[in-house]
């Protein structure tokens, strides 16, 4: 079952997110700046930074939040309908920004509704023929979330098993692609995510570190970006349904991966 993106009909801001909205100071607003959430997130971690060559070849993968509304048949690199609108695009505008003179083609590949089983079935086409240079994955949301709401009955052995097997068959076709994992996560309170994700959704954001460090890649913490986000600003504000990001909550994304990746 596949999970279409959250529309502006379906997703109506409720009372805390509006009493912060109209409550919030000019101080308040100012505590939201993303480079102090995400520095002040990182600050215990410490994460391997990718080295950008010119003509590199970065592609970006997952489910929704990585999709988020990308035309399917546009296959042009640094194009703003086939990267969607969602963290993929602010962050490749970041990418683009930072480097100029690197002539850097930036894609993404993510579908709505994906597992890590998915994204093996499509592999081929959209990923190893496309011989990225980079390689980002943001995986694991859906490996959870549908076991409780579409009949999935996949466990975090599942996830683990057919991750290890992606990364193995990548590196094989792929020995210098450097990898870039990111951290499924949740934000529990806002919809679709309550206590009975925990602790057993944790276990995933556990298994992607832990991958990340067996195949030297470089790991995208974003669920500690959201929780220190939180700090200043009510979940809501973040996030639409628990998993999917509002616009505050792409941008924040874009942040960390630059943090994580580039430094």
């Amino acid at each position: 079952m596949n999970y279409e993106l959250p529309t502006m009909n379906y997703i109506k801001p409720n009372s805390t997110r509006r009493s912060f909205i109209k409550s919030a100071s000019v101080g308040t607003i100012a505590a939201l700046a993303l480079p102090n959430i995400v520095s002040a997130a990182f600050s215990k971690e410490t994460i391997k930074k990718v080295d950008f060559n010119k003509d590199d070849v970065i592609l970006f993968q997952g489910d929704s939040i990585t999709d988020w509304g990308r035309d399917h048949t546009n296959t042009i690199p640094n194009n703003t309908s086939a990267l969607g609108s969602g963290y993929a695009l602010v962050t490749a505008a970041q990418l683009l920004l930072q480097y100029p003179d690197k002539n850097l083609q930036i894609y993404n590949k993510g579908i709505s509704g994906n597992k890590v089983y998915q994204l093996a079935e499509r592999w081929d086409v959209d990923c190893l023929a496309l011989k990225p240079n980079v390689l980002s994955i943001h995986i694991g949301v859906n490996d959870y979330w549908h076991t409780i709401t579409a009949g999935y009955t996949g466990t975090i052995d599942t996830y683990t098993t057919d991750y290890h097997k992606l990364l193995d068959r990548t590196k094989q076709v792929l020995p210098n692609v450097k990898l870039v994992i990111c951290e499924p996560f949740a934000l529990k309170g806002v919809k679709a995510v309550d206590d009975k994700w925990y602790p057993t959704f944790d276990l995933f954001r556990k298994a992607a570190r832990d991958i990340a460090r067996e195949y030297d890649a470089t790991f995208v913490p974003f669920q500690a970006a959201f929780d220190k986000a939180v700090e200043s600003a009510p979940a809501a504000y973040w996030n639409l349904d628990g998993v999917h990001p509002s616009i505050a909550g792409e941008a924040l994304m874009a942040r960390a991966w630059m943090e994580s990746v580039t430094g």
